[in-house]
């Protein structure tokens, strides 16, 4: 591959990456740790995200339990869950904190995937503009050191590697409308 067309490449990849991050953090009914990777809790006056402050665990499939290095931190922890845009009430026993995840409603997985649907809509977006930030790079070399087939070349280039990541972006949505809709 041209080293000019690797740079495009590597942010398509950064905006696919961040994709399944986010993809990570949406709850299909499982309990997964993922879930509080956006939550800080205030640690000394430093928002900390809660995986620096205690151990995570998914003793069932619809638990998570979190167990702070410290016990002064449950108090923390357990407000920062119920202030976060999680949804679930923790229960604290003095020792240690557990999430219990109801089961989805027809209707919550529904929402959940055309939230899916929405990331990967704007996913794609974000990688036709990278295509496009990279075509308007390929017409200013064309106009000082490339030839015009070398310039259609690299186009086409860029163009395949678009429809690639296109290609990830619905097989991850589809896998993940999937996951959501499985009772």
């Amino acid at each position: 591959m041209d080293e000019r067309i690797k740079k495009f490449e590597d942010k398509m990849q950064k905006a696919y990456d961040f994709l399944l991050s986010d993809f990570a953090t949406i709850r299909a009914g499982r309990a997964n740790p993922h879930v509080l990777d956006k939550i800080k809790v205030d640690y000394y006056g430093t928002p900390t995200p809660i995986q620096q402050v205690g151990n995570i665990s998914v003793p069932e499939a619809r638990m998570i339990q979190i167990a702070p290095w410290e016990k002064n931190l449950l108090k923390a922890i357990e407000k920062a869950i119920q202030v976060s845009d999680l949804g679930i009430n923790p229960t604290n026993d003095g020792s240690v904190i557990r999430l219990v995840f109801p089961e989805l409603t027809e209707e919550r997985r529904k929402d959940l995937v055309k939230d899916v649907k929405k990331k990967g809509e704007e996913s794609k977006v974000a990688v036709r503009n990278i295509r496009r930030d990279g075509n308007d790079f390929l017409k200013k070399l064309g106009k000082t050191e490339v030839s015009e087939d070398e310039i259609k070349q690299l186009e086409e280039e860029l163009q395949k590697l678009t429809d690639k990541f296109i290609k990830e972006i619905d097989k991850a949505v589809d896998e993940k409308s999937k996951d959501i809709l499985t009772v």
